[in-house]
């Protein structure tokens, strides 16, 4: 499958298309939040992104940051071949369960340690996740956790068609 086209950015929006491969790791100089069943789950300025190549950033929050009982065990596991394992974990708030909504890398591989005590959250589920001011859209196609900002171009991983990518 070819590569697609990417997405010429304007001054101040970055290609998901420079991004590299493997995976860099940087700090989030905004603030980021989540929302869920109308609460407050998470509320950070200590949040950093994973940047790469075809998708947009996905950010990760530290786990001490989110409200208590805001996270949870959840079934279920999966493996990056940068990253290293992950584990899934439910969001709660507001009377409500985000079943398998975040995960995690316990025990993250070389390179990655900065993942280890936080979490990234699939943005669909949630009433709202925002980066600065800006309430932010899923990645498309559901597998995928990044978040699409105003500051980002693609097309990003996650479309029909993408899967050769």
């Amino acid at each position: 499958m070819r590569r697609p086209q990417p997405i010429v950015p304007s001054p101040g929006q970055e290609s998901v298309w420079d991004y590299p491969r493997p995976p860099r790791v940087e700090p989030v100089p905004e603030r980021v939040t989540i929302r869920l069943g109308g609460v407050l789950v998470a509320d950070t300025r200590d949040a950093v992104r994973v940047l790469e190549t075809s998708h947009p950033p996905v950010y990760y929050l530290p786990i001490a940051d989110f409200i208590e009982g805001g996270l949870s065990d959840a079934p279920g596991s999966s493996f990056c071949e940068f990253k290293g394992a992950a584990r899934y974990l439910d969001v709660r708030g507001g009377g409500l369960t985000a079943a398998g909504a975040a995960w995690n890398y316990p025990h993250p591989s070389p390179g990655f340690e900065v993942l280890r005590d936080r979490v990234a959250v699939y943005a669909g589920p949630m009433d709202a996740c925002t980066v600065g001011d800006e309430v932010v859209v899923p990645q498309p196609g559901g597998f995928y956790g990044g978040w699409v900002t105003s500051s980002v171009v693609g097309p990003f991983k996650g479309v029909p068609g993408s899967m050769g990518w």
